[in-house]
């Protein structure tokens, strides 16, 4: 498959923060076919392990997440249309207006919309347009009453998911498509678990997904302490704010150097290793001080305390329907993991962790 083909395949997945099943699935399925082993956390990550042949080899995490951002289903009115809590964080002007599908307990998917007041019944009345809670957004499957609602299996609890196409710009340079945050990960794991399958390394990598990241980096927690790395390196998507006047996170300037953001400062003896492996290898960098955080806020606190840092990209317009990303950036980001594992050993290892 060409990279354009990879990244519809898995961008067009729909699965939210705790209900990961489909992208599990399609990571499980292509992890089989590398001739890997998968295994689960129990929250539902998925991982496999490249023992090294090496004694006392370092063990190394590279994680993506699965999730994307969506909602569940809080209430059904009387009208039959739906309010919702949200799985992620959601600007409410980005949500109104646009297709969702609201998938049952079992299984059904049925088409959404969220609607807003138009602004011919707002003429006459005095009224000033707000920005809505997210709360009140309606969300309307043009179910007739609650009782229809119910009739279809619409119940609460119900996830409500993004629904788009995935498409190319008109340069061919960039893509539109929903759930880059992570499915940009998802992807590098795979690629990654590609280009190693016949390798032999120094170090023993654990490769794969985690849950339940938009909520609060849940799942990382739990496989960090299962599989127990010495580094845990993130895979993810951040915002970039090009479009509006701010130069921290550019498209098309490379993979993103993470060095700062609300919840993980980078570790001296990382920083360094990062540079000289982006300087090695060529890779096309900028460096990114971020407003967010990635699992790695959670991975560094985790056990006795792991070094950790994120290799991203970034993309505008984040948690929305519509992202766009450069193809170039991905290639970069997946040519500097490819480095860093590769350039990894005992003692680069014990040089990192030494501050």
């Amino acid at each position: 498959m060409e990279l354009f083909d990879k990244v519809k395949a898995l961008t067009e997945i729909q699965a939210t923060s705790g209900f990961e099943g489909p992208v599990r699935d399609y990571l499980k399925k292509r992890m089989v076919e590398l001739g890997y082993t998968p295994e689960f956390d129990g929250l539902g990550g998925i991982f496999v392990t490249k023992t090294s042949k090496v004694e006392n080899a370092p063990r190394i995490m590279v994680a993506a997440h699965m999730d994307e951002v969506g909602f569940m289903v809080s209430a059904i009115k009387s009208d039959g249309t739906l309010r919702v809590v949200p799985l992620g964080g959601w600007n409410p002007l980005v949500v109104s207006g646009q297709r969702f599908t609201l998938f049952t307990r079992t299984g059904q998917k049925i088409p959404v919309v969220t609607g807003g007041l138009p602004p011919h019944l707002l003429r006459g009345t005095g009224a000033t347009p707000q920005m809505p809670a997210l709360s009140d957004i309606v969300f309307d499957a043009a179910f007739e009453d609650a009782a229809e609602a119910v009739q279809y299996g619409v119940a609460q609890g119900d996830v409500i998911i993004p629904e788009t196409e995935t498409i190319l710009t008109a340069n061919g340079k960039n893509v539109m498509s929903k759930a880059w945050d992570n499915r940009y990960g998802c992807l590098m794991i795979l690629e990654l678990l590609e280009f190693l399958a016949d390798k032999e390394l120094p170090v023993t990598l654990i490769v794969g997904a985690n849950v339940q990241e938009e909520v609060g980096l849940r799942g990382a927690k739990v496989s960090t302490t299962k599989f127990k790395p010495e580094l845990f390196f993130a895979v993810d998507c951040s915002p970039a704010s090009d479009t509006f006047g701010d130069d921290n996170g550019q498209l098309g300037q490379g993979t993103t150097l993470r060095f700062f953001d609300p919840g993980h400062i980078m570790l001296p003896g990382l920083k360094n290793f990062l540079l000289n492996t982006a300087e090695t290898a060529k890779v096309k960098t900028q460096v990114y001080m971020a407003k967010g955080g990635t699992d790695a806020g959670a991975a560094h606190l985790a056990n006795e305390g792991i070094p950790s840092t994120t290799i991203g990209v970034v993309a505008r317009y984040i948690h929305s329907h519509q992202t766009i990303f450069n193809l170039d950036d991905f290639s970069q980001a997946q040519n500097f993991l490819r480095a860093i594992v590769t350039h990894l050993n005992a003692d680069q290892v014990a040089q990192i962790k030494n501050y």
